[in-house]
């Protein structure tokens, strides 16, 4: 009997009962590595979940690409995608060199670190505030982590640079949302059926950045939004469908990822108590603790390319056009990789995970995704006094950017001067 058809490592409803296929995966590390996979009304694919092969495959984006798609899908979500604004739009993350180096000079001087750090004070400023208002006047409460913690920090800080008005951070929020928990019963865009929500969401999304690029040509400041509106490419504007496509993966992809890991990490300090305690007693620590949070949680499932030639992966003749599906969680616990990969230790190096994947697509925004986590982990060491579950954690219906949707918390903080 196969291990797996491959149903379960692609498929939402799985991750949001179950959690990630951890047991699955560890599976096919030992046994098959390189594993066929044909899941029922999904386009079959290779599942790749060794960190060497992931490693490998990411490190030759000539041989392997991304302008196929970078995610599987049933067939009819995939053809209601194609034919609706999403279907126009380019992003960086499904572009192949040369073009994708070049696009992605477009914004790279706005995410290097040094960039990133004439932000601290924005960054720390969000974090301070989310922590006062959880603290109020008695500090003690209760909340949904995920949606009062997690999710408010990195939209504060990407609606900052990307010149979304705080009247609008709920709505991009929603849309956000709708664009990578789709098959969410609780988070999906509703229509008429699934094609129309999905033309519906695009054209929102498309809406509302064309009106900030339009401002930002008229109006240029000091900030990102105004980069991605005014770049160039070989003297040449950048066309509309790329210029949105840019503010989209952006914020869409900035957002979710930070907030899935900022929850998950809070859901691992809940597990592992004592490495909260670690921290708080040693906040130098938190560098390391946000690399190891990146490992644990892996946001992002994983990413699909497609073999441009046959090759050859442990054995394993590729087909030309075959998918191969890198799923970077199960390369974060690759034990031939991780000490006690099971273990969550904030202390761990060293840690080459592939939380922000590797090599051509290594993710663009990975330096403010540390600063921001960074933050507001030093801000919770300092003052948080006790947390809890006080409720059931659920999980998000998705396979691709994985995490949270409600983590309820009881908790005691530290007043801000105290």
């Amino acid at each position: 009997m196969t291990i797996t058809d491959g149903f379960d490592l692609i498929a939402p409803v799985p991750y949001a009962e179950n959690g990630p296929p951890h047991d699955t995966w560890s599976r096919l590390r030992a046994e098959s590595p390189v594993h066929r996979c044909e899941p029922e009304d999904y386009e079959p694919f290779w599942a790749i979940t060794k960190h060497a092969d992931i490693t490998e495959i990411s490190t030759q984006p000539e041989r392997f690409i991304s302008e196929p798609g970078i995610n599987v899908l049933r067939k009819q979500d995939r053809e209601a995608l194609e034919a609706s604004a999403f279907g126009q739009m380019r992003v960086i993350i499904t572009m192949d060199p040369p073009e994708h180096r070049t696009v992605r000079k477009v914004a790279s001087p706005v995410f290097t670190p040094r960039a990133i750090r004439a932000l601290d004070a924005e960054i720390e400023r969000s974090a301070q505030e989310l922590v006062d208002n959880l603290a109020g006047s008695t500090g003690e409460g209760e909340c949904d982590f995920a949606t009062d913690v997690a999710a408010a920090h990195p939209l504060r800080i990407l609606s900052h640079m990307l010149g979304v008005p705080r009247e609008q951070e709920p709505d991009i929020l929603r849309l956000t949302n709708q664009l990578f928990a789709f098959e969410d019963p609780e988070l999906q865009r509703e229509g008429e059926d699934r094609q129309q929500a999905i033309m519906e969401l695009g054209m929102e999304l498309y809406t509302m950045f064309d009106t900030i690029i339009q401002d930002r040509r008229a109006n240029p400041r000091d900030d990102l939004a105004s980069v991605l509106a005014n770049a160039t490419i070989d003297g040449e504007p950048m066309g509309p469908m790329e210029t949105v496509g840019y503010y989209l993966i952006t914020f869409s992809a900035g957002h979710d990822t930070t907030k899935n890991a900022l929850a998950g990490g809070m859901q691992a300090f809940l597990d592992y108590p004592d490495e909260l305690q670690k921290l708080r007693d040693n906040p130098d620590l938190v560098d390391k603790a946000v690399e190891e949070i990146g490992r644990w949680t892996s946001p992002v499932n994983y990413m699909k390319r497609t073999a441009a030639d046959d090759a050859v992966i442990r054995g394993q003749k590729i087909a030309k056009g075959d998918s191969l599906v890198l799923f970077y969680a199960s390369a974060n616990r690759d034990d031939e990789v991780f000490d006690e990969p099971f273990q969550f230790r904030i202390n761990r190096e060293p840690n080459r995970h592939l939380g922000f994947g590797i090599g051509e697509h290594f993710c663009l925004g990975a330096n403010m995704a540390r600063r921001s986590q960074r933050a507001l982990w030093l801000e919770l060491a300092r003052r948080l006094e006790s947390i809890e579950l006080c409720g059931t954690p659920e999980r998000i219906h998705s396979a691709f950017v994985v995490g949270l949707k409600h983590l309820p918390v009881r908790y005691r903080i530290r007043p801000a001067d105290g």
